[in-house]
């Protein structure tokens, strides 16, 4: 039985500022990769933060049936609020604790029932670290992000 795993990254040119985000889905079987699947998006607009989420939930959204997965994540942001945060935002209303919205709750609804579908382990590894799978989900962002960046528009 393959082992699934997902590398999301975001990019952001600018915070706001045109961004992109990127998946790397590997399928593994012991140390071999047996199928690889890339994904990509992007924005005009957007933030960091909001491209991270949009890796994940593109992620777990791209899968066709529940899965047993790892994500694998160079947001502290996603991954705190994923596996900690959310449980109380939801308990209070999509509020923080400072009784505050909750920012990008959008997005945060679309994490929580994208989730709920699989069992998913959420990881966190350190960006620009030489990851290699993290290098290449940050590549998919770039090149997301690529069509919103100034001059490179429709002419």
């Amino acid at each position: 039985m393959a082992e699934l795993f997902a590398y999301t990254d975001g990019a952001c040119s600018g915070n706001p500022g045109p961004g992109g985000w990127g998946v790397l889905l590997i399928a593994r079987e012991g140390s071999r990769v047996v199928k690889e699947r890339e994904l990509m998006g992007g924005e005009a607009e957007t933030t960091n933060n909001r491209m991270e989420l949009l890796a994940a939930i593109s992620a777990l959204e791209s899968l066709s049936r529940a899965s047993t997965i790892t994500v694998v994540t160079d947001s502290a942001y996603v991954k705190n609020g994923v596996t900690g945060w959310i449980h109380g935002w939801k308990k209070n209303g999509w509020r923080t604790a400072a009784r505050k919205p909750v920012k990008n709750e959008d997005l945060w609804r679309r994490l929580d029932e994208a989730q709920a579908r699989h069992q998913v382990t959420w990881e966190w590894i350190k960006g620009h670290a030489g990851h290699p799978e993290n290098e290449r989900a940050d590549e998919l962002a770039r090149t997301g992000m690529a069509p919103y960046k100034p001059g490179k528009g429709k002419r």
